[in-house]
């Protein structure tokens, strides 16, 4: 990569973060309502995963579907930030009209088929897309992101198993942050590393460091490549850690202060700006005033955007329901 696109990376992981702690803020100030689940900490997976996929191939067309964890894997799809925090706001101008929120971001102009609250959700949808995609002979693949404690739903062995029967070119991205909600996963789970669990499907798989951006587009790349080339399944688990609660209500009591102080030594935006300081690719007084540029358009542009966006209509309260649209690209197929 050259150096424009390595400061356009660590520019992304700013800007992802800030997002974030701006949405707590929000949240904490009664604007925002609902569950709310941040991604502080793990922004390394999804810019890495998806730059290697999305954005760095020069393919905006692969399907990106993921849990409720769902905000920074939207933005970097292609989504508009103003129209990710409208919709928190529950307002018109969200990327789901309002009726979504937190954990229903969807952008269909840019193929990011969703965040799902239901645990294990995306699993058998992300095949789906790869099924279709394979039928319809295009170059697109599935990337499912999902997290380490979704995997022992039912959901997961079924979609791995027939994912691998049909050679379905789907990337599942495990975020492992070694917590389900608050249960560490060596409680839950036997076998603790999750790119092991697939090897019984007779899936590729491979775990690597989800906190250094480096290693995450190495990783992904061949990944992707394979997925693509042969139109089989992949399984990459990456080890991150979230630096806040698994939600809003989590007053994270389950973890010791020692364990978070020796992961927050390891956050990936500081990984990543000490790699290019010490190149000469940036500087501290670069990265003081990326951050400045970045916290005035999250406050003066995307919070003034969802914050002066309408609310939705009462009277429109069916409007998108299937069922009740006269939109004859809907209807039209329930009536054949």
């Amino acid at each position: 990569m050259n150096d424009a696109d390595k400061k356009r990376l660590l520019r992304e992981m700013i800007l992802y973060r800030r997002f974030e702690d701006r949405t707590f803020e929000a949240y904490m100030e009664r604007k925002i309502g609902g569950f709310l689940h941040l991604y502080s900490g793990q922004e390394a997976v999804a810019t890495g995963v998806l730059e290697m996929a999305v954005v760095g191939q020069g393919r905006k067309n692969d399907y990106v579907i993921t849990g409720y964890r769902d905000h920074i894997h939207a933005i970097k799809t292609g989504a508009d930030p103003k129209e990710v925090m409208a919709e928190l706001y529950g307002k018109e101008t969200g990327s789901s009209k309002g009726r979504g929120g937190s954990m229903h971001i969807f952008d269909a102009s840019q193929n990011f088929m969703g965040g799902y609250a239901l645990v294990g959700q995306p699993f058998p949808l992300a095949a789906g897309l790869a099924m279709g995609a394979k039928h319809q002979k295009t170059s697109q693949i599935a990337i499912c992101f999902l997290g380490d404690g979704a995997n022992n739903q039912g959901t997961f062995h079924e979609t791995m198993n027939m994912a691998s029967v049909w050679n379905l070119p789907v990337l599942f991205v495990c975020e492992n942050n070694q917590y389900a909600i608050g249960t560490r996963i060596d409680r839950s789970t036997a076998v603790t590393d999750q790119y092991k669990r697939v090897e019984a499907y007779n899936m590729k798989s491979s775990q690597h460091d989800g906190m250094d951006i480096d290693e995450v587009m190495a990783a992904a790349k061949d990944a992707v490549d394979y997925v693509r080339k042969e139109s089989k399944p992949y399984f990459i688990e990456f080890m991150t850690y979230r630096f806040r609660g698994h939600s809003m209500s989590d007053a994270k009591g389950y973890r010791t202060r020692e364990e978070e102080a020796e992961w927050e030594k390891r956050d990936p935006i500081k990984i990543y700006s000490r790699k290019l300081i010490e190149a000469g690719v940036v500087t501290q007084d670069d990265i003081r005033a990326m951050e400045k540029e970045i916290d005035d358009y999250i406050e003066n542009e995307v919070i003034k955007f969802a914050e002066e966006s309408p609310e939705p209509k009462v009277e429109d309260l069916n409007k998108y329901v299937l069922d009740d649209n006269p939109d004859p690209r809907w209807i039209g197929p329930l009536q054949q």
